[in-house]
């Protein structure tokens, strides 16, 4: 894990932090690195993913099996080719990003088996 978290500014730090916390607020994480990005899993599966570190943000994207346009926090929604995958893009700038919009939908990711 430590490859990922190397060298990133204490701000970054502090949100991949409060994210993965208030994932668990919800239940059980695994946290888990990978090749290219941080997995985050439950018990069943593989839940979201934390794409990119960067200077003062996280993105993170959600894989859900349908398409959810009617919010506001992600910025893209991305079906993958030839998948029922929806994949939901949301950058984190702020610990207040992560809001009630943003805590249902990793609830949703969390309860989907």
């Amino acid at each position: 894990m430590s490859q990922f978290l190397t060298g990133k500014s204490p701000h970054t730090l502090a949100l991949f932090h409060h994210f993965i916390n208030e994932f668990e607020k919800i239940g059980p994480v695994t946290v888990e690195p990978t090749k290219t990005m941080i997995g985050i899993s439950n018990a069943h599966k593989r839940i979201a993913w934390v794409t990119q570190l960067g200077k003062n943000f996280i993105h993170v994207v959600f894989p859900f099996k349908q398409h959810y346009d009617d919010n506001m926090c992600f910025q893209k929604v991305g079906q993958v080719p030839g998948q029922q995958q929806f994949n939901h893009h949301l950058r984190i700038l702020n610990t207040d990003d992560i809001n009630e919009e943003v805590l249902g939908f990793m609830q949703l990711a969390f309860d989907l088996e």
